[in-house]
């Protein structure tokens, strides 16, 4: 039963971006994509036109002047995505911005103005800004300050920078950029180096002003030593500077504050940091007021001008990596004299902060673990075997302070991170208390996009757990883990991708790894299986691996409705696929790879596994062909997807379908790879494989496909139960042994933080919830409401915030009547299917549906 409407005010136009971000300060996009949202209370609100202004100053779009665009009343229902279209923009010009709309009846008030600035877009644009160190001969991390002298009343202030490997800014005693850190990100630094962009305006003042930076090795000058060999990668340098300072003042001129030869630099009291290995920290060398006016910087030395990276200097367009939360620890343990165990009840990623009294010279040792050993001490070994055996022994997840002995002295690292739930500590004077303490969770700081929450306890902590890995393994690139290896591991990111987009607001994110991948490129079309690469990974091919750069960019598409970045990366998505068919032999993938990795008992195949993803490939770059008016290639890679299709068929599934194996199955179905009939053979198989069983028996991709593939085939109850059983393996088991973020295998011998598992949180929110997406009707232009009622669930809700606004499901059932909550954004429609099997077709608003369920 559908209930009534209810009142219907006007429309109003709100959270308006450009490229994806609310007021980006550095865009570079000649035709930056501009959208927004319309929130309509009512019901069936459709967007027949729009008309948007973009001003060069706040005056002139208050009085609806827009020189710069005015784009006309446009007759079209689109509202994201939107180019700019207007005149030419300079760079560090700032756009002012808003938008009307109109539906069939009438006109909405005009949004609250927006903006965005461009970037500096060119080499001229940093007015001889170079690139600057420290002392060439120390290895401590250089510290580097200049003053420079405000006179004039300021309009606009905007400080651009770029370090190699990080750079923490300063600006009058202040940190800039309050809670962030690792700025700017990491790339490959022979291709692209990436700067940030700060609005100082309300930090300077008139008189004498003080600049500085703490510069950090990152991973531009990695010299930890590891299986993946960054210590040889091409781009390794000592850490470097490039910074501008803009000051825009009332009567018209620009100061400009560069770097350059005029600035100091000295060695302080970060004596070490590696990315691997941490920080090490003596208080003793501090040098109080650095970064202030007036500080005596006499003995300081003349800051040496360094070569300039081969990479393209490109604006960063994702979120930057930030302290999110604070984490107090739960419990403290003496397992041995003098070491202690601080347990913070949570694995995450990022560091501690410490809280200590100690005489001057105290060294404290935090050393940080996933696992406890039967004797209470840290357990390494499993993460610890990936530093290279050949070499000295090194720190690895170690953090060392020695204090100065001036009171209570606070402090945390700046330019590592480690993954960890437990610390130990050694050389702490006394007895520490659970308030010497802190972790603090960082990651690239993204604004949430979703939301599950049911009736079953265990399924929400997996919720739970599922958005800490995503969020520990988010460092400006997608990671596999943030302990051992922090690489961006194909394979993970492009399983978790859309559980990534579905959580959160992790467009731009993707975006900048979709450079990453196109940097990586070999000429012949290979790419590494990590992202970036400092040359380790270019071997064999690995297509499970690989097709994350297809298919991240037909993510971004489905559910973002981001068309340019399909047509972006065309070419070489092509190069790619070109290369992964001239190593095929009769239409098969014929050699061994990574592909289901980590199996509970059964082995599919590479060779199976990969054959799937190169018609997946194949099928994305004809796609994007269609779109783009390509017919010949259309037609090409629509013949060698279906080519390859059939030739999986006619080896893997003929005579017999391999039912012992569930990877294959769902892969198989899920895909549609086979035929009508042998589709439903196949799922026979499988559901009768997993009643058998009684439990999941797959690895990292037959995880993903086998919920959707049941769901999808009507036994969404079966995908429950692999999902909720409390017996290993499952994500359930995990739960009960105590884990708060996922694991890396079924097992728990592996990693303890983990994303590869990570899409049961999209199977949550798209099929236990039942907000879907129609891939037919991009970003959810048209939502497939579709709750799944299973497992003796009584209750379940899902929030995502689409690009057209939020969407809703919440359920309830009481015995056999089921009652559904939906809210539908405006400008977009739904199809809403009951369990009893009636079908809806709703336009925007809330609607309330009653139903029995069938028994």
């Amino acid at each position: 039963m559908l209930h009534s409407p209810s009142l219907e005010p006007a429309p109003s136009v709100g959270n308006l971006t450009c490229e994806y971000v609310a007021r980006p300060l550095a865009v570079e996009s000649a035709a930056p994509r501009l959208g927004w949202v319309t929130r309509y209370s009512g019901k069936n609100w459709r967007q027949s036109a729009y008309r948007i202004l973009v001003a060069s100053s706040p005056e002139r779009l208050a009085h609806d002047e827009g020189d710069l665009w005015d784009s006309g009343r446009v007759a079209t229902d689109a509202s994201i995505q939107i180019p700019y279209d207007g005149k030419t923009l300079r760079p560090r010009q700032a756009c002012y911005w808003k938008v009307r709309v109109w539906d069939g009846s009438g006109e909405s008030p005009w949004s609250k103005p927006a903006e965005w600035e461009m970037g500096l877009l060119d080499e001229a644009s940093w007015q001889g800004g170079r690139w600057i160190g420290g002392d060439p001969g120390s290895t401590a991390a250089p510290y580097l300050r200049r003053g420079f002298t405000v006179e004039g009343k300021v309009v606009r202030a905007r400080l651009y920078a770029s370090g190699l490997g990080y750079a923490e800014l300063h600006l009058n005693g202040k940190k800039v950029g309050e809670t962030t850190e690792r700025d700017p990100g990491y790339t490959n630094f022979d291709k692209r180096v990436l700067y940030v962009a700060h609005d100082v305006t309300s930090d300077l003042k008139r008189g004498a002003n003080s600049l500085g930076a703490i510069l950090g090795t990152g991973w531009y000058d990695v010299h930890d030593l590891a299986t993946w060999r960054f210590e040889k990668a091409p781009w390794r340098g000592r850490p470097r500077l490039k910074l501008a300072l803009f000051i825009d003042y009332a009567d018209g001129h620009t100061q400009a504050v560069g770097s350059d030869a005029s600035w100091k630099t000295a060695s302080g009291p970060i004596v070490f940091d590696g990315i691997y290995t941490g920080e090490m920290y003596d208080a003793r060398f501090e040098m109080p007021g650095w970064d202030k006016p007036g500080f005596d910087d006499h003995s300081w030395k003349p800051a040496t001008e360094a070569p300039a990276p081969k990479g393209v200097m490109t604006a960063r367009i994702c979120p930057p990596v930030a302290i999110t939360q604070t984490i107090k620890p739960v419990a403290i343990e003496e397992p041995k004299p003098g070491v202690y165990i601080v347990d913070f009840g949570q694995n995450f990623s990022g560091h501690a902060r410490l809280h200590v009294e100690g005489p001057e010279g105290t060294e404290i040792t935090m050393r940080y673990s996933e696992r406890i050993g039967p004797d209470g001490m840290i357990e390494r070994s499993q993460i610890e075997q990936f530093m290279t055996k050949e070499t000295p022994p090194q720190p690895f997840q170690t953090d060392r302070y020695v204090c100065k002995g001036q009171g209570r002295e606070t402090w945390e690292q700046r330019f590592s991170y480690s993954g960890f739930r437990y610390m130990e500590v050694t050389g702490f004077p006394g007895k520490p208390t659970l308030d010497h303490f802190e972790g603090r969770f960082a990651h690239t700081d993204f604004e949430s996009a979703g939301s599950f929450e049911c009736s079953d306890a265990t399924l929400n902590k997996i919720q739970r757990a599922t958005r800490y890995s995503y969020l520990s393994n988010a460092q400006s690139i997608p990671t596999d883990c943030p302990q051992r290896e922090k690489n961006g591991w194909t394979g993970d990111a492009q399983l978790a991708a859309e559980a990534g987009l579905m959580n959160f607001q992790s467009a731009s994110f993707y975006t900048k790894w979709l450079d990453d991948f196109s940097d990586d490129q070999q000429p012949d079309g290979r790419v590494s299986v990590i992202v970036p690469s400092g040359g380790w990974g270019y071997g064999a091919c690995h297509p499970a691996w690989d097709s994350a750069f297809p298919i991240v960019a037909e993510d971004l598409y489905d559910y973002c409705g981001d068309r340019r970045i399909l047509e972006r990366h065309y070419d070489k998505l092509r190069n790619y696929v070109d290369y992964v068919a001239s190593q095929t032999k009769g239409g098969l993938v014929p050699f061994d790879s990574l592909g289901d990795w980590v199996p509970w008992k059964t082995e599919t195949p590479s060779q199976l596994t990969s054959t799937i993803f190169l018609c997946i490939d194949a099928r994305i770059v004809a796609k994007i062909a269609t779109m783009t008016g390509k017919e010949e290639d259309a037609r090409r890679y629509a013949d060698l997807a279906e080519t390859t299709r059939a030739a999986f068929v006619r080896k893997f599934f003929e005579p017999t379908i391999p039912a012992e194996s569930q990877t294959a199955l769902a892969m198989a179905i899920y895909f549609k790879m086979l035929p009508p009939d042998l589709s439903k053979k196949a799922l026979d198989a499988l559901v009768q494989n997993v009643e058998t069983q009684g439990h999941i028996d797959t690895g990292i991709l037959g995880a993903k496909f086998i919920l959707r593939a049941l769901s999808e085939g009507g036994r969404s109850d079966l995908a429950f139960k692999l999902v909720a059983r409390k017996e290993q393996p499952s994500w359930a088991w995990w739960i009960e042994q105590g884990a708060t973020t996922l694991w890396e295998d079924w097992k728990g011998e592996s990693s303890l933080n983990h994303i590869m598992f990570g899409d049961v949180s999209n199977w949550f929110i798209q099929w236990i919830a039942g907000i879907g997406l129609d891939p037919a009707a991009p970003a959810f232009k048209h939502i497939l409401i579709h709750p799944q009622p299973v497992g003796g669930l009584t209750w379940a809700k899902a929030t995502h915030e689409s690009p057209y606004g939020p969407i809703s499901s919440s359920w309830r059932r009481n015995g056999s009547k089921f009652h559904l909550d939906v809210s539908i954004p405006a400008n977009a429609t739904a199809t809403v299917r009951l369990p009893d099997g009636k079908t809806t077709e709703v336009g925007s608003g809330t609607y309330s549906f009653d139903c029995a369920i069938p028994t």
